[in-house]
This record gives structure tokens, C-alpha cells and sequence, in this order.
């Protein structure tokens, strides 16, 4: 990923989901809040609702490969956190790279534009 790290501190997802601003349709929710580096950070949150390792695992590849198609367009110095909800399953990468461009980008240069 060009521009991006994995989120890995439990401290960096608490923020993102107390103090973020969020985007969400029926498969997935985006915190995003402002990290003030000059890189994104990602972090992927599937919880055992979703089903068993194989299933979980099926949506964390789906939402960094949405996540990878749509990089070069996501505004930089933010962390983000997707957390995935029980109808990710069924759901291709494509459909969730339309919904980050359709919803996810939008959202954070309108949240950018407002500071």
C-alpha cells in the first residue's frame, strides 16, 4: 500500500471509533479521524458475529483489496478503522471500493472542508 500503515494499537482504534467521524452502509462502517502524519492508517476490525476464521478472514482480504483500488484517491493523513458487519459475507471488493469512493472520500473531504 502506498501511502498507508496498519493501525495496530488498541489506542489508535479507540480514537478512531470515540472521536471519528464515520461513513456506513449494509456491509461495513469507516471511522475516520485525523492522525496529522503525512500517511493513512488502516486498521480492520471483524468481529466472531461475522462467522468462523474463514469467514472473517474472507472479509479482511475484501476490504484491503476495496482499500487498495481506492488509495490513490483517499485524502492522506488519516486514520481509518472498518469494521465489518454480518453481511460482508456474499459481498465482492468492488462493491465495497463503491462505496469508499461513492461514500467513504466524500465524507472525509467534506470533514476536511469543515475545519
Amino acid at each position: 500500500m502506498l501511502f498507508t500503515n496498519r493501525l495496530k494499537s488498541n489506542k489508535g482504534f479507540v480514537r478512531a471509533f470515540k472521536k471519528g467521524v464515520y461513513a456506513a452502509n449494509d456491509a461495513v462502517v469507516v471511522y475516520f479521524v485525523r492522525n496529522k502524519t503525512p500517511y493513512n492508517n488502516l486498521g480492520i476490525s471483524v468481529s466472531k458475529k461475522i462467522g468462523n476464521a474463514v469467514l472473517r478472514n474472507r472479509a479482511k482480504r475484501i476490504i484491503r483489496a476495496a482499500y487498495r483500488e481506492c488509495e490513490a484517491d483517499i485524502p492522506i493523513g488519516y486514520d481509518m478503522v472498518f469494521a465489518a458487519k454480518p453481511n460482508i459475507n456474499g459481498k465482492k471488493s468492488g462493491d465495497i471500493a463503491g462505496f469508499i469512493k461513492r461514500r467513504v472520500i466524500p465524507a472525509i473531504n467534506k470533514k476536511a472542508l469543515s475545519k
